[in-house]
C-alpha cells in the first residue's frame, strides 16, 4: 500500500483509512457511522480511496485494505493516470444573452446539470447550474427572460481543469469546490498579456463513476 502521506489526502479521507485497516470489511454505511455523517457525505472519499488504491472494495462485502495482484494494481494504475483529455465529453454552451427559460429548456433537453456560458469565439464566461436556476425562478414570475449573464458564475470564479491534467486531479477538484462538473479549457495570452480561457470540452462525475465501475469491473 502507498504511503498516506505520498499524496495529500484529506483528514477525514486518512480516518476512513484508517477505519478500514482497523475493521476491515467494513461497508460505507459503517464507515459512515463511525464518522458521524451519512453515507452520500462520504461517497466520493471512498471512490478517490479506491481509484488511488488505499483500500478496497468488494461488492456485498465491503471496504478492505489493499492487497491486489501486480496484474490488477497495474490496470488500476494505468486507469489512475488517465489525462482529462482522455475521457472529456462535448461541452454544452450557452451565450450570455440566453434567458433563463432557454438555459432551462437546453438543460432538460441535453440532461446535464450546469451549462458552459462562452462568446462566439467558445471563450469562457462562466457556468450556471440547476441551483442558480432554482434560485432566481423561486418566487420570480419574470424570471425567465432574464438573461443567464446576469445570474451566471462568472469566469474568475469558475473552477476548471486543462486537457492535460491527471483525471485523479479533476476528482479532486469537484470534492473540493463541491461541484458536478468542470469545464475543460485551453489557456491563451494576448500580445498584451490578457488570458482567456478557450471551452473544448467538459468532465463530469459521472465520467469518475464510470472510470470507477471499470475498475471494480476489471477488479472482481
Amino acid at each position: 500500500m502507498k504511503e498516506l502521506n505520498d499524496i495529500q489526502l484529506s483528514p477525514r479521507q486518512l480516518e476512513i483509512v484508517r477505519l478500514v485497516q482497523l475493521h476491515a470489511p467494513i461497508t460505507g454505511e459503517q464507515i459512515a457511522e463511525h464518522l458521524g455523517t451519512g453515507r452520500p457525505t462520504i461517497r466520493s472519499d471512498l471512490s478517490v480511496l479506491v481509484m488511488l488504491e488505499y483500500i478496497d472494495a468488494k461488492p456485498k462485502v465491503g471496504y478492505f485494505p489493499v492487497g491486489k495482484s501486480t496484474k490488477d494494481r497495474q490496470l488500476n494504475q494505468g486507469l489512475i493516470r488517465l489525462k482529462v483529455k482522455d475521457v472529456q465529453a462535448m461541452p454544452v454552451i450557452v451565450r450570455e444573452t440566453a434567458t433563463v427559460n432557454d438555459a432551462v429548456v437546453t438543460l432538460f433537453l441535453e440532461n446535464v446539470g450546469s451549462l458552459i456560458v462562452a462568446d462566439t469565439e467558445g471563450i469562457l464566461q462562466g457556468v450556471i447550474s440547476r441551483k442558480d436556476l432554482l434560485k432566481v425562478t423561486l418566487g420570480n414570475p419574470s424570471a425567465s427572460t432574464l438573461p443567464v449573464g446576469l445570474i451566471m458564475t462568472r469566469g474568475p470564479n469558475v473552477i476548471t481543469v486543462s486537457p492535460e491534467d491527471d483525471v485523479i486531479e479533476a476528482a479532486r477538484k469537484m470534492m473540493h469546490h463541491q461541484v458536478d462538473s468542470l469545464p475543460v479549457v485551453l489557456l491563451h495570452t494576448n500580445d498584451e498579456g490578457r488570458e482567456s480561457s478557450e471551452v473544448i470540452g467538459r468532465i463530469t462525475k459521472s465520467t469518475m463513476t464510470k472510470i470507477l465501475l471499470d475498475i471494480l469491473t476489471d477488479a472482481f
